[in-house]
């Protein structure tokens, strides 16, 4: 028989465990301690805590702090997970000091003090300035969507809530009169009953909760010169239906501006808004309060500093603004790439186009050349003779004055060439809206714009090369935080909270690139 060393469950043991230790010097859980023991002012706090003279003592700032920014570069969020977390993780025990925060503690901390996180984010900034980190001469502004804690289901404009009330209140009297049948059955169905009672009644709250919002709020409006109402949501209303690639959702932006040096993040916000160019002009004007709050460089966007975005910055308004404050941005519009020869013809080794994706083939539809445009009269009759509504006449993308017209969608479902015309008949059976959709542009000469002046700074051997340094700044910064850190949702409601949140989450990004980059001794 092999000999074997004994063992025993039912024994008894003592570990002596030195916190510090746990720390040690180039992890993050050592850059995270050392950078709140010696480098931030959490007095900021203080004000919040009146126990001075009796009550509780109250978990110390510095040590939520702690394990709330070790947990989310772990990837975790929930404050559940974080209580657990301190009570079974040695390194979440040794920042903590062997605190076990209970969850609604933790909850409180990250959601009470958006104020105070921003305050936290700019006392970050500053050591990474003094510690030579931050370039300033080239910034890429690129924005994240994500849901959040509401769902979309509760959104709608005001005509669509009041809709949907009606239809829960229509609901509401047909399972009274089901349920009313069922109790003169009686006791064979009380089971059945009793699930029609909780029936009726979470649709009772549906509709009081519907009806208490359309009392309490206003409806919201969108962004621009002529602002048309935008959807609200019942649950959060400061949040969006924002479209994504991975389909719509009900989320806010989390809007970032990085640094090209090491990847600072020097400025996040997060915004309810489903179009990111609203963004650009606050964002610009956020990045230089902070410098000037900071001390950090006067007057930073008139200095000849690079300020680089994507496309869904893009519009005539933001162009004008950049013109007119004399800001060096380099921002291409939709058609920057079909104007570069350089991806013009590009095939590979078996003679196909580069595509990140598979192409999807177009349908072949009746193009707007078959409708009947009247300029004088502005008006315009589709091939089966219907007239069309005039939805206005704006300006397009390029600056051209076009008319937009568009037919009714029960025309269209029922006419014998919907087939040929819309663009996606099979949808036109159950969805709402409009129709077929055209454009026209009217006549005339055209005055140079704004877009086409950042078109020539754009297209320039200078303004490519340039406008080239934006992915490998600012996608790898959200890569990190997507990928690494698996932020991939906001947890909290209200657009105060969430910025907090997500300010913690690239207060997380920047202390990386100190323990890295920087100088933080123990």
């Amino acid at each position: 028989m092999p000999k074997f060393k004994a063992y025993n469950y039912n024994q008894d043991t003592m570990v002596v465990i030195n916190f510090k230790e746990q720390l040690q010097p180039g992890t993050f859980e050592h850059a995270i301690h050392f950078l709140i023991d010696n480098k931030l002012d959490l007095s900021l706090f203080d004000k919040h805590y009146k126990n001075d003279d009796g009550g509780r003592p109250a978990y110390d700032p510095a040590i939520l702090l702690k394990i709330v920014l070790f947990a989310y570069s772990r990837g975790i969020t929930s404050s559940r997970e974080i209580q657990w977390c301190c009570e079974t993780n040695i390194i979440f025990k040794a920042l903590s000091c062997d605190a076990v925060p209970h969850f609604t503690t933790i909850a409180a901390f990250v959601s009470s003090y958006p104020e105070e996180i921003e305050q936290l984010f700019e006392q970050i900034l500053l050591v990474c300035h003094k510690q030579g980190l931050l370039g300033n001469d080239l910034f890429a502004i690129d924005g994240c969507k994500m849901s959040s804690n509401a769902a979309k289901e509760w959104s709608g404009t005001f005509k669509e809530l009041e809709e949907k009330k009606q239809k829960i209140r229509s609901r509401i009297r047909h399972c009274v009169q089901e349920h009313r049948k069922l109790d003169k059955n009686g006791p064979s169905d009380a089971p059945q009953a009793a699930r029609q009672a909780q029936t009726i009644k979470t649709l009772e709250q549906a509709f009081d909760r519907i009806d208490q919002f359309l009392k309490m709020q206003a409806p919201r409006m969108g962004q621009g010169k002529r602002p048309k109402e935008v959807k609200s949501n019942i649950t959060d209303n400061e949040s969006a239906k924002m479209t994504t690639s991975k389909g719509t959702i009900q989320g806010y932006n989390g809007v970032a501006t990085v640094d090209k040096k090491h990847q600072i993040i020097v400025d996040a916000q997060a915004y309810g808004h489903g179009q990111e160019h609203h963004t650009l002009r606050p964002v610009l004007e956020s990045l230089e309060k902070r410098y000037q709050r900071l001390k950090i460089r006067q007057n930073l966007l008139n200095q000849k500093t690079i300020v680089t975005a994507d496309t869904g910055f893009a519009n005539e308004a933001n162009m004008k603004y950049l013109h007119d404050r004399k800001i060096n941005a380099y921002i291409p519009d939709n058609q920057f790439r079909s104007r570069d020869p350089r991806f013009q013809g590009q095939k590979d080794k078996h003679g196909k186009r580069h595509q990140n994706k598979p192409k999807q083939q177009k349908r072949n539809v009746i193009p707007a050349s078959e409708f009947t445009f009247d300029p004088v009269a502005m008006t315009c009759i589709c091939p089966v003779g219907k007239t069309l509504r005039l939805r206005g006449v704006r300006d397009s993308s390029t600056g051209q004055p076009t008319a937009y017209f568009e037919g009714r969608l029960l025309q269209c479902r029922h006419c014998p060439l919907k087939t040929r015309c819309m663009h996606n008949p099979k949808a036109a059976d159950h969805r709402k809206g409009a129709g077929r959709q055209v454009s026209f542009q009217i006549d005339g000469k055209r005055k140079p714009t704004y877009t086409d002046w950042m078109k020539h700074r754009v297209d320039s051997d200078r303004g490519k090369a340039i406008y080239g340094h934006r992915l490998s700044v600012v996608e790898p910064v959200f890569g990190n935080m997507g990928f690494n850190k698996r932020l991939n949702r906001f947890s909290l409601r209200g657009k105060a909270k969430v910025q907090g949140q997500w300010q913690l989450y690239c207060m997380v990004h920047n202390i990386e690139k100190l323990k890295n980059y920087g100088r933080l001794s123990s």
